[in-house]
């Protein structure tokens, strides 16, 4: 029982280590990249990739968050008089927590699993082994360009997820709920601040830097055969849903202490 303990935590603690020594290297590879010209249409064509080809779903999920929180809430405003306040609750949840969590969500499930298939095929075929083999950096040649992707366009993704899903809310608001427009945009530019934007948006760049980098090390680490990519891909999604919520956590309690600190109070709806 000693033994099996130890030997778990032995392999835990390794399998750790090689994660952060690879994200440090992807890391630097990355801002390497930056400076190297000639590295920019591989970026561009995961920037295709990643971000473009990812629009469509991102936005669709945002607008369905504004419009189900619409309908949610209505309810329980309205039974106090609240209704036309209905648009400070749906924005502040839209860009501030919902938005940007369930975009990167997607984007977990839709790019992460790519990436880590993608890789996961290319060290199963040993096509990452003949890179090296030929004098070329693979964390530099294949994982820098999409974690720069990733890193560059999560925040843009996350601008289209909170506007679908502020016109979600609003047009479920104010065309089936009978809200008065300005009323609602009102209220909405009193409670909703700048800082709810900036916060969801810079949670874009650590969201984006964790999926690419967990895709990537788990399509770098999988074992061999089409059994070992689909685990790497399950696993990648699961570790990238779950540092997603962490990070998360993080931002929303280190957040609000600067946020105290600087400003006490929100402004009196």
């Amino acid at each position: 029982m000693i033994e099996e303990l130890g030997d778990w935590t032995i392999t835990k603690v390794s399998h750790i280590g090689r994660f952060c020594r690879f994200a440090w290297l992807s890391m630097g590879a990355m801002f390497g990249a930056i400076f190297k010209p000639k590295g920019y249409p591989l970026v561009l064509t995961q920037m295709q990739a990643i971000g473009v080809q990812s629009v469509p779903v991102v936005m669709a999920t945002g607008a369905f968050v504004g419009m189900i929180l619409a309908i949610q809430t209505y309810g329980q405003l309205a039974s106090m008089g609240l209704e036309e306040r209905l648009g400070v609750l749906i924005n502040i949840a839209v860009v501030k927590e919902l938005g940007p969590v369930l975009a990167a969500v997607m984007l977990a499930g839709r790019v992460g699993g790519a990436l880590t298939a993608e890789l996961g095929t290319m060290n199963v075929t040993e096509q990452i082994a003949a890179v090296q083999s030929m004098g070329t950096n693979p964390i530099g040649y294949l994982v820098a360009p999409r974690v720069l992707a990733c890193l560059l366009l999560t925040p843009f993704l996350i601008v289209y997820a909170d506007l679908l899903g502020i016109l979600g809310g609003y047009f479920i608001s104010i065309y089936q709920l009978k809200i008065n427009a300005g009323a609602y945009w009102n209220y909405s530019a009193i409670g909703v601040e700048l800082w709810d934007v900036t916060t969801g948006i810079l949670k874009g760049f650590f969201f984006g830097g964790a999926i690419a980098v967990i895709s990537c090390y788990k399509g770098f680490t999988c074992r061999q055969g089409a059994q070992g990519v689909g685990e790497a891909c399950t696993e990648a999604f699961v570790g990238c849903f779950m540092t997603i919520l962490f990070l998360n956590y993080v931002f929303a309690v280190v957040l609000d202490a600067i946020y105290k600190c600087f400003w006490p109070l929100r402004p009196l709806l």
